[in-house]
């Protein structure tokens, strides 16, 4: 046996030795040759600690040979691979040596704000009430300068910039961080963005005092637009005297009323409470409720259950009485005042009135003045 380098003759009992001991050269060994399960070009699998390692020889390339004398005496390549390593089983290392073979993927260009729109359009929006759905087609519009910006090169500047410019109360800007949330979160799930990005968005602070209450002459100029015959002094009437939220308000329908029990039912929103709590009329309220069934809608509905429509007449009113321009939920804010402050009813009674799983929530919609403090030491 002689070495196949610098062709010196090797002893027999040199045939175990693995390199030459004249030149240094690494023996050829025989050995039993493997059958190869896959082709050539075709990618392996091996496994590195606890999980699978993909692999394709991507190319070979030739080496300077040892002896730099003679360029003839050895044929040296160098092996360039490409491989990812994760998987949890080689089956899914193999299938995935094909994507290796083909080559790098080139880099996710996101789709645009506007696809992921559609998408949740076409999608859980459907199953939203009319108001939410509203509600979102609302803050879309207000988010019209991303439309057409891939998501993937939104940066929390741009939402911020949003926020800032078109939404400068609390509620406004809720509403647009929420619909950013849905449509980056969809964007999330597709491999483009995080969905985590709106959360640095930072939107004004609520104002628990920005609600006002209508004051006794407003309802009172209220009471005598009805009175001459105007029924819309019903809706901010009814509102008034129920405590009850503009959205609820706006879905009542005849079948909802019951006179001889003298409450509305099936109307609650939002909470679990307000949904199993029936609205309770009062006496006075009871021949405005009377004349509204009369003059119902052929569906069925007290006023459109659209907001347009519901804030038309809501405001109309507002203008024939006289009264200041306050939004349909100061109705809600004029009835806790009324029952804490002018009428002095227990805690424990108003929060069963509007509804409320805690009396803490009083401090939010009662609004008591200086002059009602002062009435309140004189009663000592």
């Amino acid at each position: 046996m002689n070495c196949t380098k610098c062709k010196q003759e090797l002893p027999d009992v040199l045939h175990s030795i693995t390199f030459c001991p004249f030149c240094g050269k690494k023996l050829t060994t025989t050995k039993k040759s493997r059958t190869k399960s896959r082709g050539n070009g075709t990618g392996t699998a091996f496994k590195r600690g606890k999980t699978w390692t993909a692999q394709i020889v991507v190319k070979y390339e030739d080496l300077p040979p040892f002896d730099m004398d003679n360029p003839d005496n050895e044929r040296r390549r160098k092996k360039i691979t490409r491989s990812k390593g994760g998987f949890k089983t080689r089956e899914e290392a193999l299938q995935y040596c094909q994507i290796l073979k083909d080559g790098p993927q080139k880099p996710k260009q996101a789709p645009m704000m506007e696809k992921y729109w559609e998408l949740f359009k076409n999608g859980a929006y459907a199953n939203l009430s009319p108001e939410t759905q509203r509600v979102h087609r609302w803050a879309w519009r207000m988010m019209e300068p991303l439309h057409k910006i891939s998501m993937s090169q939104i940066m929390i500047s741009d939402l911020q910039n949003v926020i800032t410019e078109k939404a400068d109360t609390y509620d406004k800007a809720k509403r647009c961080k929420n619909l950013m949330s849905l449509l980056f979160k969809l964007a999330a799930a597709d491999g483009y963005v995080s969905k985590d990005i709106p959360s640095f968005v930072q939107i004004p602070k609520k104002d628990r005092n920005e609600r006002e209450a209508f004051s006794e002459t407003e309802q009172a100029a209220l009471w005598k637009l009805y009175e001459s015959g105007d029924i819309r002094a019903g809706l901010p009437l009814l509102m008034i005297y129920t405590g009850m939220m503009p959205g609820e308000a706006m879905q009542i329908r005849v079948e909802n009323i019951d006179l001889k029990k003298q409450q509305i039912i099936g109307v609650g929103k939002k909470t679990k409470i307000r949904k199993d709590t029936p609205v309770v009329l009062a006496d006075s309220i009871i021949p405005v409720v009377e004349k509204l069934i009369e003059d119902a809608r052929p569906d069925g509905l007290l006023w459109p259950n659209h907001r347009k429509g519901f804030c038309t007449i809501y405001y109309e009113a507002l203008e024939a009485a006289g009264v200041r321009r306050l939004s349909p939920y100061s109705c809600r804010h004029t009835t806790a005042t009324a029952l804490a402050v002018t009428k002095n009813i227990a805690p424990e009674t108003i929060k069963k009135v509007m509804r409320w799983s805690s009396i803490r929530m009083l401090d939010t919609y009662a609004h008591p003045t200086q002059e009602d403090a002062l009435k309140a030491v004189n009663t000592l």
